[in-house]
């Protein structure tokens, strides 16, 4: 898979030119905690049924993920945030986000390392 579908380049490479890898780093491992924190909310949301928290966790992962350049992690969020779909399907959502999320994390570092 090319690294442009998974991370917002132009982003973060504008990143890069203002701020230094240990910077970029710090916020790389800043959203891989707050990013587990909300996985877990999503979750909790599923576990209780609760829509509302559905979407306003989704809506805080997405804006996490636009901010950090993780733009597959964050084109799942667009489709999913407001899904009516039932719990289940919900469920393999989160399944597949939780992959994506690992996923372009992964090809974050391996970008930053490559600088």
């Amino acid at each position: 898979m090319p690294i442009t579908e998974q991370l917002d380049l132009t982003l973060i490479n504008g990143y890069l030119e203002v701020l230094d890898h240990a910077v970029i780093q710090q916020m790389l491992d800043l959203y891989s905690q707050q990013s587990g924190i909300y996985l877990a909310e999503i979750e909790n949301a599923i576990i209780l049924e609760n829509q509302k928290l559905w979407q306003e966790q989704c809506h805080k992962m997405k804006g996490a993920a636009a901010s950090t350049g993780l733009c597959k992690v964050h084109r799942k969020l667009v489709e999913i945030e407001k899904s009516e779909q039932s719990w289940q399907i919900k469920s393999e959502h989160l399944q597949e986000l939780r992959l994506l999320n690992q996923a372009g994390m992964k090809v974050f570092e391996q970008w930053l390392l490559d600088q």
